[in-house]
């Protein structure tokens, strides 16, 4: 069978794509699940916020059915009065992966942004298949607005965020948010995000065994979360938040998604429809960019780029 013809990748961020498929390979089975959880384990936090005046505060909370899972607070050093809140949830294809990676995308939003970024150690499929990774976000979500004046956040500039399986998941979270008359959010932000199961876009067929997380990838991630409901009539739009029928009444939504991975075509429909239902998204599809090409190569044109951007967007939607 011929391959599909695809867009190129930047020649930047081309050159860098053998490393980064030492690290994580274009196609991901359930084989390489114990490969992926070591290679995507984040490096140690505190170097990180070594380089930073942000402090952390590590704390349980309640999660799905009152489970207890570990949430982190992450803050400028000095912080006074109440200041604008995110509810971060990580990538890792909903199978690998903590709460501390990707971190470093969204650092600027504490120590430059003066934001106080509470960031979720959801529990993962195959282990913990749908709900618990949905339910587990939005009880930190629940907790976060419980608890906004211990934590100096206000409450009515909180927002989700999330990249890759985190930016579905962010997404389910705004959709559980407006269903259940849940906290109000000023904004979600949508990284190249894993929206739907079904796999039918023309973009999910473009990318087999090139790039970072091709087709067969994401069907082990949605098979790990769904089992054999992946692709059925009964997946709740808050797992695969592409299936919600009704649009309306969401926050501002940002959604960023390259030109060259498999989540382009979602991730454009569901900015569409958005718009269709009258509200309010920016979208950007990055030339050349692969999945996740800001996190693996943030020093590329592309990659600064995409950060600058998004760090622009959430500037302007936590402003008073």
């Amino acid at each position: 069978m011929t391959a599909a013809p695809r867009p190129e990748f930047d020649a930047e961020l081309k050159a860098g794509l053998a490393v980064v498929g030492g690290m994580f390979p274009p196609t991901i089975t359930p084989a390489l699940l114990d490969f992926m959880r070591t290679s995507y384990a984040s490096a140690p936090i505190d170097d990180l916020l070594a380089q930073r005046r942000i402090e952390r505060l590590d704390l349980p909370v309640p999660g799905h059915l009152g489970d207890e899972i570990v949430v982190s607070v992450l803050r400028p050093v000095g912080l006074s009065g109440p200041r604008p809140g995110v509810v971060y949830a990580h990538s890792g294809g909903m199978m690998f992966g903590d709460r501390f990676s990707g971190i470093d995308l969204v650092l600027d939003w504490v120590d430059v942004l003066g934001v106080v970024l509470v960031t979720v150690e959801y529990r993962l499929a195959p282990e913990h298949p749908d709900p618990y990774p949905r339910e587990d976000v939005y009880a930190a979500l629940e907790w976060v607005a419980s608890h906004h004046t211990d934590l100096q956040i206000r409450l009515d500039r909180l927002l989700v965020a999330g990249a890759s399986a985190g930016g579905g998941l962010a997404a389910g979270v705004a959709l559980q948010a407006r269903d259940r008359s849940g906290p109000r959010l000023c904004g979600q932000v949508l990284d190249y995000p894993m929206l739907d199961d079904r796999g039918l876009t023309h973009s999910t067929h473009q990318f087999d065994g090139v790039g970072v997380w091709d087709r067969v990838s994401n069907e082990t991630g949605w098979d790990a979360l769904l089992g054999p409901a992946r692709g059925g009539t009964g997946v709740s739009p808050y797992a695969a938040p592409s299936r919600a029928e009704d649009l309306t009444g969401l926050p501002p939504a940002f959604i960023d998604v390259g030109a060259a991975e498999i989540f382009r075509d979602e991730a454009m429909a569901y900015a569409d429809r958005i718009w269709r239902a009258g509200g309010d998204a920016e979208l950007h599809v990055f030339a050349g960019a692969f999945h996740g090409c800001d996190l693996f190569a943030p020093h590329t044109a592309v990659g600064r780029r995409m950060i600058h951007v998004r760090n622009s967007w959430v500037e302007k939607i936590l402003a008073d």
